[in-house]
C-alpha cells in the first residue's frame, strides 16, 4: 500500500484503492494511528487499535482452520464486531458473509449451507434462531456469540496474537458475500471483490462529498450493501464511523446533534417516521452536509414534506447489491431546482467510473435516448458474479454489461428515470422482496392451488406484499391462517400484509399470469403498466 507522512490532517493522502480492502486500515493505522476510526454507543476504536484487533481476529480464525478463499458468516444486527470481520476477510483472503437476521431459521440455513459457511458470529439474541437448525449445518465447524451476558467473541480476540499476513488476495479475489433474493424463489450470493469495493469507495466518496472530516452515521443494516458499503466510504476517507444498531427515531436525532453527524442514510420510511417524531422539533441538525435516501422510491408528498422540514442537502442514491453499492445519485441542486421539479422523480446521474446503457431487453441493442428500456451498466464497482451460480452468472451478463433488470430511460442531460422492474420485485421499507420467493412458499399450503404475489400501494412503506390465490378443490383458505403460515417459512418483511381469494388468475394466451392486471385492480391506479 502507498504510504503517507502523517502530516496536518488536510494534507493527509488516501489508501489507494481497489488492490486490497485491508489497505484501508494498513494505510490509516500507520498515518493517523491515535484518530478514532469506529463508534458503537459508548465504544471508541482509533485506527492503530482497530487494526490490532482485526489482526487478532485474523489470528484467531487462522487458528481454526481458515484458509485463503473460506468463507464465514456474522448473523447480527449492527455492531462494530461485523466490520472488523469484513477487513478480517480482506487481510487474509477470505469471503464474509454478512446474513439478514431478518430471515427465518429455514431461510438462515439456506443461506449458511449454499455460501458453505465454516465459523458463525451470531448475536447473543439471534443464537435461538441458529440452534435450531444447527444439526443441519454439517460445513459449520465452529460458532462464536457476539454480545450479551454469554459474549465468546472478546475472548476470541484475546486468545490470539497478531501474526504478520502470509496471504494477499488478489483484486478479483471476493471479500464480501451478500445475498439477495432470487428471481427463482431462492437467494443468490452477490460476490463483491477488492477491486470492486474500492472503486464503490472512490466514486461513492466523490460524488457524496465525503472528507476527512466528515461523520458518518450507519443506520442501514449492514447486511444491506446500503450499510456495509456506506461504512466502508467513510472509513476509505479516514472519516469517523458511527454504527447505530437499531433505528430509534429520537435516539438517532439526539446522536446526530450530539455527535455532530455529517453524514446520514435512510430508507425512505425514516424519514416519515422522523416527520412524525416531536423531538425534531427540538433537534439541532445544523451540522447535516448529506442527507441519503435509496432503497425504494421517495413518494413526492414525503420528499416535498422533507425538503420543507431539513435545510441539509439531500442526495437521492441509485444502486444494488451487485454494483457494490450505489451507481447513480441525484444530488441537492435538483432536489431544489424549482425550475426542473420533475428531476424529483429521476435517481441521479452515474457516478465517475460507471457506464449506463438502455438496451431492449429482448435484443440488446441501445434504444434512442429518452426512450424506455433495460438499464445496464459497466463499471469495476460490478461483482464478480454469483457463488456457484454460473448459469444465473451468465443470465445476467452480456458482452462485459451487467443487466440491471430495472426499466427506465435517461434524458438529454443524462438523468437517469427509473420507470420499473423487469424481475417485478417489490420494495416495501426498503427491503427488496422478490415475489417468486413467496410464491414458492405460498404454493407449500394445502388449500392454495395457485399464488401471484403483486406489490401494492402503502402510505408507510411505499410498496406492501399482496397474495392473490386460487383455492385447492374441496378447500377453504384462511387468510389469517395463511400469513401465519408464511410468517413461519420467511422473514417477516417478505410476507403477505393481505390475502385475495379469485377464481382464477389473469392470464396471457400462452397461460403466463397477467401480474400487470391484478397490479390496476389492486392498486386504484388503472395507468399501472
Amino acid at each position: 500500500m502507498a504510504k503517507a507522512v502523517p502530516l496536518a490532517a488536510e494534507s493527509i493522502d488516501r489508501p489507494v484503492p481497489g488492490s486490497d480492502l485491508h489497505g484501508i486500515l494498513d494505510f490509516w493505522s500507520e498515518a493517523a494511528p491515535d484518530a478514532e476510526a469506529l463508534a458503537e454507543g459508548d465504544r471508541r476504536w482509533t485506527w492503530s487499535g482497530l487494526e490490532d484487533r482485526v489482526a487478532r481476529l485474523a489470528a484467531a480464525l487462522a487458528g481454526d482452520g481458515m484458509r485463503p478463499g473460506h468463507h464465514f458468516a456474522t448473523l447480527d444486527k449492527n455492531a462494530a464486531a461485523t466490520v472488523e470481520a469484513t477487513f478480517a476477510a480482506a487481510r487474509d483472503g477470505h469471503a464474509h458473509v454478512i446474513v439478514n437476521w431478518r430471515l427465518s431459521p429455514r431461510e438462515i440455513e439456506y443461506v449458511l449451507a449454499d455460501a458453505q459457511a465454516r465459523i458463525l458470529f451470531v448475536g447473543a439474541e439471534f443464537l435461538p434462531q441458529v440452534e435450531q437448525i444447527r444439526d443441519r449445518l454439517p460445513h459449520l465447524a465452529k460458532i462464536v456469540v457476539v454480545g450479551g451476558d454469554a459474549d465468546e467473541y472478546e475472548d476470541y480476540l484475546a486468545s490470539a496474537a497478531p501474526v504478520p499476513r502470509s496471504h494477499r488476495p488478489e483484486p478479483d479475489d471476493c471479500v464480501l458475500l451478500l445475498y439477495t433474493s432470487g428471481t427463482t424463489g431462492f437467494p443468490k450470493g452477490a460476490m463483491l471483490t477488492h477491486r470492486s469495493l474500492g472503486a464503490h469507495c472512490v466514486a461513492a466518496a466523490e460524488a457524496l462529498g465525503f472528507s476527512h472530516d466528515s461523520v458518518n452515521m450507519v443506520a442501514m443494516p449492514l447486511f444491506h450493501v446500503g450499510g456495509i458499503s456506506w461504512a466502508l466510504i467513510s472509513l476509505w476517507v479516514r472519516a469517523r464511523t458511527l454504527i447505530v444498531r437499531d433505528v430509534v427515531p429520537a435516539a438517532v436525532l439526539e446522536q446526530i446533534q450530539r455527535q455532530k453527524v455529517t453524514h446520514a442514510f435512510f430508507v425512505p420510511t425514516v424519514y416519515e417516521y422522523f416527520l412524525a417524531t416531536p423531538e425534531l422539533d427540538r433537534a439541532n441538525l445544523s451540522s447535516l452536509r448529506c442527507l441519503g435516501y435509496g432503497g425504494s422510491s421517495m413518494p413526492l408528498s414525503l420528499m416535498r414534506r422533507c425538503l420543507e422540514r431539513f435545510t441539509s442537502d439531500f442526495y437521492q442514491v441509485y444502486g444494488m447489491t451487485e454494483a457494490s453499492g450505489v451507481f447513480s445519485v441525484l444530488g441537492p441542486e435538483a432536489h431544489r431546482d424549482p425550475d426542473r421539479i420533475h428531476l424529483l422523480t429521476s435517481a441521479g446521474r452515474p457516478l465517475s467510473g460507471v457506464q449506463v446503457r438502455v438496451a431492449s431487453p429482448v435484443t440488446g441493442e441501445e434504444v434512442p435516448r429518452g426512450r424506455s428500456g433495460e438499464f445496464w451498466i459497466r463499471s469495476e464497482q460490478v461483482m464478480a458474479g454469483y457463488w456457484d451460480k454460473p448459469e444465473a452468472t451468465a443470465e445476467s451478463f452480456r458482452d462485459g454489461w451487467f443487466r440491471t433488470g430495472d426499466a427506465g430511460f435517461v434524458d438529454d442531460d443524462g438523468f437517469l428515470f427509473v420507470r420499473d422492474r423487469l424481475k417485478d420485485m417489490i420494495i416495501s421499507g426498503g427491503e427488496n422482496i422478490y415475489p417468486a420467493e413467496v410464491e414458492r412458499v405460498i404454493a407449500e399450503h394445502p388449500s392454495v392451488a395457485e399464488a401471484c404475489v403483486i406489490g401494492v400501494p402503502d402510505p408507510t412503506y411505499v410498496e406492501a406484499v399482496k397474495a392473490v390465490v386460487t383455492v385447492a378443490p374441496d378447500a377453504v383458505v384462511d387468510a389469517a391462517e395463511l400469513i401465519a403460515f408464511c410468517r413461519e417459512r420467511l422473514a417477516a418483511y417478505k410476507c403477505p400484509k393481505s390475502v385475495e381469494v379469485v377464481q382464477e388468475l389473469p392470464r396471457t394466451v400462452t397461460g403466463k399470469v397477467l401480474k400487470r392486471e391484478l397490479r390496476k385492480a389492486y392498486s386504484n391506479n388503472p395507468d399501472i403498466s
